[in-house]
């Protein structure tokens, strides 16, 4: 009971101060995110930490990331919801993070290491202390014993796609459970996270205009130190940057518009076939009287020629002509 009290006092307090100025809201783009690199998870500091990842942030500059970092909550019982992008009015939306009772909709991205675009399954709050996720979370060196295994399944499609809607984007949606976190009350980012954010936009490696969409620090085990033991750099992402999710996307309806006159192809091929197989039947009616013809004007000469060479010819067509005239008959049928 001491404990849901406390929380409830840190909640109340936390809600009564300022909004971080470094934490924008309401920041519009017209140029898409780049994907989110790929990186290892540095080892948790300490019991208590908990995992909030990467993200891509803007400035006048243009996009910069932020490395995903190991943060001690506010207060017990609340999580971290992800900031996400989204597609609106025709331009990318940034939506701030916030801490909370529960995980609320962070647009279906795909941040990994239990969120998978769907709530937090790295760790869960039992009474006052966190426990974690064995499968999930890296404990390096570190002893933590609160700890549980549990499989994580990705109810998203695993991409490196870093918003949601437009072109290319995520399609996911609000759920029920995700609205109701809406509603809840909501603790804005803490100054440590306001002071990582101010370190990763003063640090011009990590622009993507300078790595390319290949953070040299993608994650760090402390916040604001980049250089710290455990730091890890980005293995890559996916190429090219924001395009590559939406091409493919769009080219698969033209991939399928060859399709649909693929077998429009084969249909004349079959059609080409059957006039191949009827060119045969006239063949053959247009060859038997040529074949027909020549061996009895052949035979004809060659056996009676010394007795008769004129009268014969016309008899011999005369009897020549019965035969095809037999022949045609049938052909008349």
């Amino acid at each position: 009971m001491r404990v849901h009290l406390l929380a409830a006092a840190a909640l109340i307090g936390l809600m009564s101060a300022p909004a971080l100025a470094d934490i924008e809201v309401g920041i519009s783009v017209e140029l898409a995110p780049p994907p989110l690199p790929v990186y290892d998870q540095p080892p948790i500091p300490a019991p208590g930490y908990i995992w909030t990842p990467g993200y891509w942030a803007w400035s006048p500059d243009g996009y910069y990331w932020v490395p995903g970092t190991w943060v001690e909550p506010p207060a017990f019982g609340l999580l971290w919801t992800p900031p996400w992008w989204g597609w609106a009015d025709g331009r990318y939306i940034w939506h701030g993070g916030y801490w909370g009772p529960h995980v609320g909709f962070y647009g279906g991205i795909n941040y990994g290491f239990g969120y998978g675009g769907d709530g937090y399954r790295g760790g869960r709050w039992e009474g006052d202390h966190f426990a974690y996720n064995h499968t999930v979370n890296n404990f390096g060196g570190t002893h933590i014993t609160n700890v549980y295994n549990e499989t994580v399944i990705n109810k998203t499609t695993v991409n490196n796609v870093s918003y949601n809607g437009g072109s290319g984007g995520v399609r996911a949606q609000p759920t029920q459970t995700d609205r109701m976190a809406e509603r809840e009350n909501h603790v804005q980012p803490i100054g440590a996270q306001a002071e990582h954010q101010r370190a990763a936009q003063a640090d011009r490696s990590l622009f993507a205009s300078q790595n390319q969409g290949r953070p040299p620090v993608a994650a760090t085990p402390q916040v604001a130190h980049f250089n710290a033991p455990g730091a890890a750099a980005a293995h890559g992402a996916a190429a090219p940057a924001p395009s590559a999710p939406p091409q493919q996307q769009h080219q698969a309806p033209q991939a399928q518009q060859p399709q649909h006159p693929a077998p429009q192809a084969p249909a004349p091929q079959p059609a080409r076939t059957q006039f191949q197989a009827q060119q045969p039947h006239p063949a053959p009616q247009a060859q038997p009287p040529r074949p027909a013809m020549p061996p009895p004007q052949q035979p004809h000469p060659q056996v009676q020629p010394p007795p008769q060479q004129q009268h014969p010819q016309p008899q011999q067509q005369q009897h020549a002509q019965p035969h095809p005239d037999h022949e045609k008959e049938p052909r008349r049928r």
